[in-house]
């Protein structure tokens, strides 16, 4: 295996780190809040006292997306973040690396068969929140959540944007962020995946959004694109 030959910060994107092997690869990689602890079988680099995970474009979409360029990464230290469709814990554990241990993830998904995995990482992780719920309910956990910096979401379901959105109203600080992975076959197998692009877009800015980047996932994903954008709140007139 591969020596690490160096590892630095990312020079576009805060607390992610780029780790240079002896064989000339590179890889991504955030630093370990559970030092020792794997989420999914990554590999874990050692460098001047500090340990790193790997983060896997292809496990990730959030990985795909900062190789494919995306503007900004808008998670910050600290951050409070919802992270809608949490899975097993694969992406949301390396967001729960960048926000550190002052930040909060509120990490939640419906199916029970993968809550049990991602209460273990949980576990070793104190600012990750399992939630086991329906993303389209978000007045169900509205007791438990409390305002957030940002929101992911990585939801296999039709309506991805108004879900979004929905959530938005009920947590979403003004200015806030959101990373939506939109998965075009998800919404509708009949369009072409740039249609439904553009329709789910066009449901963010209706709903209070201003669109700054997207990025698509190829070769990492297929149909599939990251949008990020920033919250301007619920429009005058709107009914939550």
């Amino acid at each position: 295996m591969s020596e690490v030959v160096k590892v630095y910060e990312h020079e576009r994107y805060k607390n992610v780190y780029v780790v240079e092997l002896e064989d000339g690869s590179v890889r991504l990689a955030t630093k370990n809040l559970s030092p020792g602890f794997r989420v999914y079988g990554e590999r874990l680099f050692h460098w001047k006292g500090e340990e790193y995970r790997e983060w896997n474009p292809y496990r990730s979409k959030l990985a795909a997306a900062l190789l494919k360029g995306i503007d900004e990464l808008p998670i910050k230290e600290g951050d409070a973040v919802l992270y809608l469709g949490a899975a097993t814990g694969t992406t949301s554990s390396h967001v729960s690396d960048i926000v550190g241990p002052k930040g909060r993830v509120y990490a939640l998904d419906v199916a029970p068969r993968v809550m049990r995995e991602l209460i273990v990482v949980c576990e070793h992780r104190p600012n990750m929140y399992p939630l086991l719920n329906d993303a389209r309910k978000p007045y169900q956990y509205r007791h438990i959540v409390e305002a957030v910096d940002g929101i992911y979401a990585d939801v296999a379901q039709p309506e991805q944007a108004a879900l979004v959105a929905d959530n938005a109203d009920y947590f979403l600080k003004e200015g806030g962020w959101l990373l939506l992975a939109i998965k075009a076959r998800s919404i509708d197998v009949t369009k072409a995946p740039s249609e439904v692009f553009k329709r789910e877009i066009e449901v963010l800015k209706n709903r209070g959004f201003e669109i700054v980047d997207m990025v698509h996932l190829e070769p990492f994903d297929k149909d599939h694109a990251m949008v990020y954008a920033r919250y301007r709140g619920r429009q005058s007139g709107e009914k939550q």
